[in-house]
């Protein structure tokens, strides 16, 4: 039922396209299977994405997450095959979107900044949906403020030592590896000595058995880390790197967490338009109220809005090969308080049905409430945007010699 002429902007090419041809065709032909078996055999969330996981990978659909010399679609990781994904995706199951997504996040900081070697032990099984990673980051006392991140890292001989506590963490206890961040240098102020390493779930000392229940399960938990010990070849790139590399992987990601409240929002709105379209009421339609149609153009302008500022970011990222931590901001920021707005005003058209449990918009409702905290809650990421434009009011604003 949704435009889909968006596809056929400028900011995409064929390649594009028949991705998302591909993604369609597997969301309806495979995606209810896998659902329906996972559902009839009584897994859980956890095996559930397992189980997404691989059938991903079988369907080459991973191949988004990482270069083309490792499986992957093209030279680099392309934020525009990604953000297309996963909106994809997000419409049709929020868990299959997190499925995917969580791949990406978890290898890009090896896409983006490991040595071969690394790259080779990780990113073909990671695209073949045979090895499930994650990205550990937060702690309970470290979300949003990275500086004030406590667990450690200790050289140990050729080795390191790691201690402390990652909280927040996607895949905790279904992933395979960890991308792990601590502080290797306790002399180093804020966002310095921080660094990135490669970690084994089965590493001794790793462990991830504390799973947090959330409003729209996925699985999420704790990370606990108690003199595990790494070779230092487990290091990504240089000690004092790791807020570099965190920052770059999300300036690669929050355009894409932007993409996923699009494929929310889209849904939501396909499903206020055809329940719109046959609830009859007071001999007519519930799409012939003219409130009803000030509500569908205040939701549409919405959808579209936020598809202009992701693909721009996307775009940008790809073809100008230049940092967007404004434009991903912004992209994140607008779609994700948008996807909101317009699922809100979805379930409201609904009436009492939706709020029935498990009706896709009660779900897109508990879906999208998440996105808009992590990888850089709202708040945040308006100070970046404030920030960022009055630095390039001042640079204007500067005498020339």
């Amino acid at each position: 039922m949704a435009d889909r002429s968006y596809q056929d902007w400028p900011f995409f090419d064929d390649g594009h396209r028949a991705l998302v041809g591909q993604l369609e065709a597997w969301c309806t032909e495979v995606l209810p299977g896998v659902l329906a078996r996972t559902e009839a055999a009584g897994a859980g969330v956890e095996a559930t994405v397992t189980q997404l996981v691989r059938e991903l990978g079988r369907a080459q659909l991973l191949r988004a997450c990482v270069p083309a010399a490792y499986g992957g679609l093209r030279d680099e990781v392309d934020v525009r095959s990604l953000a297309l994904a996963r909106e994809t995706l997000a419409r049709h199951s929020g868990l299959a979107d997190f499925a995917l997504a969580m791949q990406g996040l978890g290898s890009a900081p090896v896409s983006l900044f490991g040595n071969a070697a690394q790259k080779a032990a990780l990113l073909p099984a990671v695209c073949r949906g045979e090895l499930i990673a994650a990205f550990a980051l937060s702690e309970p006392d470290a979300g949003s403020d990275v500086a004030a991140m406590s667990a450690t890292a200790r050289r140990d001989g050729d080795a390191w030592v790691l201690d402390g506590v990652k909280t927040w963490i996607s895949n905790a206890g279904i992933a395979e590896r960890y991308v792990i961040f601590a502080r290797s240098d306790a002399d180093a102020r804020g966002a310095k000595g921080i660094s990135a390493f490669v970690v084994d779930a089965d590493t001794p000392g790793l462990a991830a058995d504390e799973p947090i229940p959330v409003i729209a399960p996925h699985p999420l938990g704790t990370v606990r880390l108690t003199r595990c010990r790494v070779g230092g070849e487990r290091l990504l790139g240089q000690p004092g790197d790791g807020f570099k590399i965190a920052m770059g992987t999300l300036d690669l990601f929050r355009t894409s967490v932007g993409a996923a409240a699009l494929g929310f929002a889209r849904r939501a709105l396909d499903e206020a338009t055809r329940f719109a379209m046959q609830r009859r009421m007071f001999g007519q339609t519930l799409a012939d109220f003219q409130l009803t149609q000030l509500r569908y153009g205040e939701m549409a302008t919405a959808v579209d809005a936020s598809a202009l500022m992701v693909y721009r970011s996307a775009w940008t990222r790809d073809v100008k090969r230049t940092r967007v931590t404004r434009e991903a901001s912004m992209a994140k920021l607008y779609a994700t308080e948008a996807a909101q707005q317009v699922i809100d005003a979805a379930l409201q058209l609904h009436g009492g049905r939706g709020v029935v449990s498990e009706q896709p918009v009660e779900r897109l409702y508990r879906e999208i409430r998440a996105l808009r905290i992590y990888e850089g809650a709202t708040e945040v990421l308006q100070l970046i945007v404030g920030r960022q434009h009055l630095d390039a009011a001042r640079a204007a604003a500067a005498p020339t010699a």
